[in-house]
């Protein structure tokens, strides 16, 4: 019985996982970004991405946790390790985003914001600013890639 609730908190966490990253990049972001005016959406984006970050990593610490509980009942099968080690990639990758990487986006975007409102030119600024934009994107598309080989793991290591 105990390795069923282990089995079932492993795949709602890769489901919250992928269902989190979907629902913001198809429908979420899309939809704010034809509604709102830019300065709206920016509010909106430093308001949304604190918990969305949180909640993947809540969602990688329950996988975490039941995969190495899962391996623990099952004497670590061979298998049972890759999961495991998924996951905590998946906590590293959104402790990361959430932590200092849309703080830094954040910043360079107020500065950019100010340099602008007083008319100087910052190409450098702003290419930085969406470097980082960037990677969070890049990173953000990982964690997807990381939580489909999640769901593809589960029929072989659960």
């Amino acid at each position: 019985m105990f390795g069923h609730i282990l089995i079932f908190l492993n795949i709602l966490a890769v489901g919250v996982l992928v269902g989190k990253i979907v629902f913001l990049s198809f429908v979420t972001a899309p939809v704010l970004a034809r509604t709102l005016d830019a300065e709206s959406f920016s509010r909106v984006v430093r308001s949304l991405f604190p918990p969305y970050y949180g909640l993947g990593m809540i969602s990688a610490a329950i996988g975490w946790a039941s995969s190495i509980a899962l391996g623990l009942l099952n004497n670590f099968e061979s298998l049972m390790l890759i999961p495991a080690t998924l996951w905590l990639g998946i906590l590293a990758i959104e402790h990361y985003c959430r932590t200092p990487l849309i703080a830094q986006i954040n910043e360079l975007s107020d500065e950019l914001k100010m340099k602008q409102a007083k008319g100087l030119n910052t190409p450098l600024l702003l290419k930085r600013r969406d470097g980082l934009h960037r990677l969070s994107v890049q990173l953000n598309s990982i964690v997807l890639l990381m939580g489909l080989c999640l769901i593809g793991l589960s029929g072989v290591s659960l």
